[in-house]
C-alpha cells in the first residue's frame, strides 16, 4: 500500500517505485525461502495493530507472501481488503496450491490487463 505523493520518498524512489525495484529484496526472501510466492505482504507493527484481532492472528500463522492476494480481488476498501485477506487465509489452509495458483494467475491478469499496481 503505497501512499501517492508521500514527501519520504525521493526521487530515486519514486524511479524505484515505478519500475519495481524497490521490491528485490522481496526477490531476495523468495528465493531464501523466508516468504511464499503469493501470500499476504508483511506488515509493521503499528499497521498490523489497526487490523480485526482474529485477522491478526490468522496472519501470523501464515508465511507472507510476495503477490498479495488483493491484486487478485481488487478490494475497494479497508474492510474489503480485511476479508480478501481472511478469504485467502483460509482457502489456503484447505488446500494451499490451488488457493496459491488461482490467485497468483488471477493477480497476474488483473496487473497485466486491469492495470492493478501500487503507485
Amino acid at each position: 500500500d503505497k501512499a501517492d505523493n508521500d514527501f519520504r520518498v525521493s526521487t530515486a524512489g519514486r524511479f524505484f517505485r515505478k519500475f519495481w525495484i524497490d521490491e528485490l529484496p522481496m526477490l531476495i526472501n523468495l528465493i531464501k525461502d523466508e516468504i511464499k510466492l503469493v501470500g499476504v505482504r508483511p506488515l509493521s507493527y503499528a499497521k498490523l495493530c489497526t487490523y480485526p484481532n482474529e485477522l491478526q492472528i490468522l496472519r501470523k500463522e501464515h508465511k507472507p507472501g510476495l503477490v498479495p492476494p488483493y491484486y487478485a480481488e481488487l478490494p475497494q476498501n479497508q474492510t474489503e481488503m480485511w476479508d480478501t485477506e481472511r478469504n485467502y487465509l483460509l482457502k489456503n489452509e484447505e488446500s494451499p496450491f490451488k488457493t496459491d495458483f488461482k490467485y497468483f494467475f488471477k493477480a497476474f491478469y488483473n496487473i497485466l490487463f486491469k492495470n492493478a499496481r501500487s503507485s
